[in-house]
């Protein structure tokens, strides 16, 4: 058994996802504690160019057409031989829509103990996970032998995981991936929609706490008076309030605004995974333990329907003067 982290790159298209780089400065702090190495595993077809930038000691490559798109089974068949043989301490997997149809499955075939929606790295390199909606935090003391980790974005920054050295890359030597089940067929595009939130500069979301459709005025006055548009939370658009072409979230868009102006939004995991590339979040809310405040750089712990009408007012007030 070696002691480095294992990080498993998710990859989309060509484009490393901003999960594998917040995973890798997680097994940053990590490999410090266990005093091993922080290895890359990127899997793919004639996908080495995606080593470029990753924040590693190590990459190992792992080339198959039946990985050119991400299949789970796949994923799964070369990651158990892998983890078998070289027995990391810890492997990271993205607590994302891919990670989830990997990690549980690897964990379960070569009985390794899981620790998901880990958060950051804490003393000692003991995980600290957000559960429950993210308003517990919760310490978990790794086990002995291999330990299989999901990791939820906010804790640490994407470019803490990048790096312009690169890393030594060694291409693995493996069986041919047998016939999947499940392929890929194609890729299916959703319509354009009104608006691209993932390229607005200013975005002012709303979630549950704007409680009806009405109020959805207040949000837009005041993305007006910024420049800005709206956008929303699942619950808002599950509700028909808004088209899901201004969802933000797992299920929706991950958004990279100069400046992104919560109202009402609890900050569930769901919703934060796709906020990881936001330079300035304020957050406001009446709940002092909503999750959102842990990664907010400015938080307001008040009712948005009495300050955003006056926030509005003086933006406008400061524009005409």
């Amino acid at each position: 058994m070696t002691q480095d982290v294992y990080v498993v790159v998710e990859h989309l298209r060509g484009q490393v996802m901003d999960i594998s780089y917040v995973m890798l400065a997680a097994a940053r702090k990590l490999a410090g504690s266990t005093g091993g190495q922080v290895v890359a595993v990127l899997l793919g077809h004639n996908a080495q160019t995606l080593a470029q930038g990753l924040g590693a000691d190590r990459v190992l490559y792992a080339d198959d057409k039946a990985l050119a798109d991400f299949s789970p089974t796949a994923y799964q068949e070369v990651l158990q031989a892998l983890l078998a043989e070289r027995q990391p301490r810890v492997v990271l997997m993205g607590n994302t829509s891919v990670g989830a149809d990997v990690a549980c499955g690897v964990a379960a075939k070569l009985d390794l103990p899981l620790v998901g929606s880990c958060l950051t790295i804490g003393e000692g390199g003991n995980p600290i996970s957000r559960i429950c909606g993210g308003k517990i935090m919760a310490e978990t003391e790794l086990a002995d032998g291999t330990v299989v980790m999901t990791m939820v974005p906010g804790g640490y920054a994407p470019e803490a995981g990048r790096s312009s050295q690169a890393a030594s890359m060694e291409t693995l030597t493996f069986p041919p991936v047998g016939e999947q089940r499940v392929t890929l067929r194609q890729y299916i595009e959703p319509e354009a929609g009104d608006v691209d939130i993932a390229k607005e500069a200013i975005l002012v979301a709303v979630g549950r706490g704007i409680q009806n459709q009405d109020n959805l005025e207040l949000a837009e006055a005041l993305a007006q008076a910024l420049g800005g548009v709206v956008c929303a939370s699942r619950p808002v658009v599950d509700q028909g309030w808004l088209p899901t072409s201004r969802l933000v979230g797992k299920s929706g868009k991950a958004v990279k605004p100069k400046l992104y102006l919560a109202l009402g939004i609890s900050g569930a995991p769901e919703h934060m995974e796709a906020l990881s590339g936001v330079e300035m979040l304020i957050a406001i809310n009446m709940d002092p333990g909503a999750p959102i405040f842990e990664s907010a750089k400015y938080g307001a712990e008040a009712d948005l329907f009495e300050l955003v009408p006056a926030l509005t007012e003086k933006i406008q007030q400061a524009k005409a003067s």
